[in-house]
């Protein structure tokens, strides 16, 4: 292969043939190395061949599993909560493991739901806090809780594995719900409530809280902000692992899976939205939250009745330590070209078995090519090289995997931001718009109910009508590929704002016309708070396309060994979108107001008074640019299937050419 001998070339042959074996029989990643290779090339040509030939092969040595302790077989084998592998799978999984699963979501989505639309009401009525405080305290909480996911992904893909990282974080957000259920339970933990009436509130003259009793909100809303960043990257990557890899129907299972599960994150909304609502309204502020420590206590015991029932997938050691590893290892080789005399080759295991715990072998590939450097064997390295100066090929393409998918959750952020900004300002716009259904007077706090209600609708119907219609159009077995469903929901995300912009300032001009101009706390009867639904309808289908599609897009490409930390790319996407609305409103607020002529900002508490047209107009022209951005990253991105289809026909032009 390197060079022009008969056995270099018959070495060649074989090291293709066991590739071609592989995709043939397994469609995976993992890359079989025949035993029988007697020796080693000891250079690269310097032709234009070469770099391409070096992408196909691996020189393999049994000496690396002393640095990782042994050989691990590929993540495609499950294991029982033991360690062990389960004889038989007919037994455990499916979908039976996957609805204890879900019910946990359910009830994690409920209390994340119920928390921020209950939280900035009773900080603002309870706590005496400012409207814009409690606002941007919630925001805040929301954000942590989502970008700190991170750490749950790692613990899990490094040490506990999912299950117990779910197991122990779930406890630590039952322990925050009680504390918070307190809070709102006992007098000592809020201030003096005896003759705080709306006027006094909207005044701000009411007693504000002890620093001390606002610390204490604050500890136990953050211990569960905690606690759901544990849970969070692992429940849909911990579902997804109950199905076999193996079955035929896998990607028709992974794809219904992933629905499904929004399904229970959806419900877990409603409930929020509407019953956590009620009883808040019925029964007060502490049977509210205390309702949302019981769904979770409950949602707690069914996941741990269905333990025996689980698939476990093997930790694979700490992926922040192989990245390092990676890096450091490649600056330490940068000036070493890939045409040197001493290179022996590109570095890795042999056989199916790879040096990373819970992980199949993944193909080489020329993205990112200054990290290929990690992975050059000199003679210099020797028999048994540290992994901070020689590391595996599938070590090398676990880091590039990663960086490949940040651009594509990034382009979510902004959907997040939308979702973010309506939560608040279309609740803001309720206020002056009547309610009514009939006789039926719908709390404002229920309007975010909608989006939630579209979202049923739309997965309900998703594989009746969505799924045959756009089959035809597209060809595709599934309707539409993962990035395709993302670019859908975010280019109907567009619609979305833009047409809030459109009512907004209909809104606020019937409100002036009207003489509603300075009672921004009075509902205008004559005009219905539904002409907020198609907003709302528009970005609950949005987010269902992006959502799970960009759910299901991270477990399937991101690496076998940190399937956590790709499913908290999401959440953090989530997180970002949330600090992003609050860095936004707070440049629009410093940047449109002008207290020297008397100029409200487009912000400003009086609705009537405030430009929100404008701003969601400025969301949109911010979506648009965000949108293209996803155009042209999904244009470039390859999906790793296709990237091992690649690797086999290049190969095989290779040996067209050599022959």
């Amino acid at each position: 292969m390197f060079g022009g001998s008969k056995l270099e070339k018959s070495i060649d042959r074989r090291v293709f043939k066991f590739i071609f074996r592989e995709i043939r029989d397994m469609g995976s990643r993992e890359i079989k190395s025949p035993e029988d290779m007697l020796e080693t090339p000891a250079s690269l040509e310097e032709d234009g061949r070469s770099r391409k030939k070096l992408g196909m092969f691996f020189i393999e040595s049994d000496n690396r599993r002393t640095a990782f302790g042994r050989g691990y077989t590929g993540g495609t084998t499950p294991v029982d909560i033991h360690g062990k592998p389960i004889a038989d799978l007919s037994k455990t999984g499916g979908w039976i493991a996957a609805l204890f699963i879900f019910g946990n979501e359910m009830a994690e989505r409920m209390a994340y739901f119920g928390l921020s639309v209950n939280m900035v009401a009773f900080m603002f009525y309870v706590m005496h806090r400012p409207f814009s405080s409690s606002s941007n305290s919630v925001n805040n909480f929301l954000g942590i809780s989502q970008v700190s996911s991170v750490l749950g992904g790692f613990l899990a893909d490094a040490y506990l594995g999912r299950y117990w990282t779910i197991a122990i974080f779930t406890n630590i957000y039952l322990a925050g719900l009680i504390g918070i259920t307190l809070c709102a339970s006992m007098k000592i933990f809020v201030p003096n409530q005896d003759q705080c009436d709306q006027l006094s509130l909207l005044l701000g003259s009411c007693e504000p809280a002890k620093p001390w009793q606002m610390l204490y909100l604050y500890v136990v809303l953050y211990l569960t902000a905690f606690g759901a960043a544990g849970i969070r990257p692992c429940v849909s990557s911990f579902g997804a692992d109950q199905f076999d890899e193996r079955s035929k129907d896998y990607k028709t299972l992974l794809d219904r899976f992933f629905n499904f599960f929004y399904l229970c994150v959806t419900i877990g909304a409603i409930v929020a939205f509407t019953l956590v609502v009620y009883i808040q309204i019925e029964r007060g502020w502490g049977a509210a939250f205390g309702s949302l420590a019981i769904a979770m206590g409950v949602s707690n015991m069914l996941f741990f009745a269905g333990t025996p029932l689980y698939r476990h997938r093997l930790p694979g050691g700490s992926p922040l330590t192989r990245v390092a590893q990676v890096l450091v290892a490649a600056f330490k080789k940068q000036h070493v070209p890939f045409t040197r005399s001493e290179l022996v080759g590109l570095y890795e295991l042999p056989g199916r078995h790879s040096a990373i715990k819970g992980s199949g072998k993944i193909p080489h590939t020329d993205d990112f090519r200054c990290l290929d450097k990690a992975a050059l064997q000199l003679k210099e390295d020797g028999g048994n090289p540290s992994p901070w100066r020689l590391c595996t090929v599938t070590q090398v393409e676990e880091v590039k995997i990663l960086i490949k998918l940040i651009p594509i959750p990034a382009c979510t952020i902004m959907l997040n931001v939308i979702l973010t900004e309506f939560i608040t300002l279309s609740i803001q716009q309720a206020y002056t718009l009547n309610t009514h259904i009939g006789k039926l007077k719908l709390p404002v706090t229920c309007m975010p109910v909608f989006p939630g209600l579209s979202i049923f609708l739309i997965l309900c119907l998703y594989y009746s009508v969505f799924v045959p219609v756009s089959r035809r159009i597209t060809g595709h077995p599934h309707g539409a590929s993962q990035l395709q469903r993302v670019g859908i929901g975010l280019f109907i995300s567009i619609l979305s704002v833009a047409w809030g912009g459109v009512f907004e300032r209909f809104r606020r001009g019937y409100a002036i016309k009207h003489g509603y101009e300075f009672s921004f706390l009075t509902p205008m009867p004559d005009l219905s708070a539904y002409w907020l639904l198609i907003q709302y309808c528009l970005i609950g289908i949005a987010e269902v396309f992006s959502i799970v599609g960009l759910l299901e897009f991270l477990y399937e490409e991101a690496p076998d060994a940190m399937k956590s930390i790709g499913s908290a790319y999401a959440a953090i996407a989530g997180g970002l979108g949330c600090f992003a609305a609050s860095i936004i409103n707070s440049i629009v607020k410093s940047v449109t107001r002008n207290p020297e002529n008397k100029q409200q900002s487009w912000l400003s508490q009086n609705i009537n008074n405030a430009k929100f047209d404008y701003f969601y107009w400025l969301l949109t022209v911010l979506s648009i640019i965000n949108f293209c951005f996803f155009l042209y990253s999904a244009h470039r991105y390859k999906y790793r299937s296709e990237q091992t289809f690649e690797a086999w026909e290049t190969k095989q032009n290779i040996l067209a050419e050599d022959s």
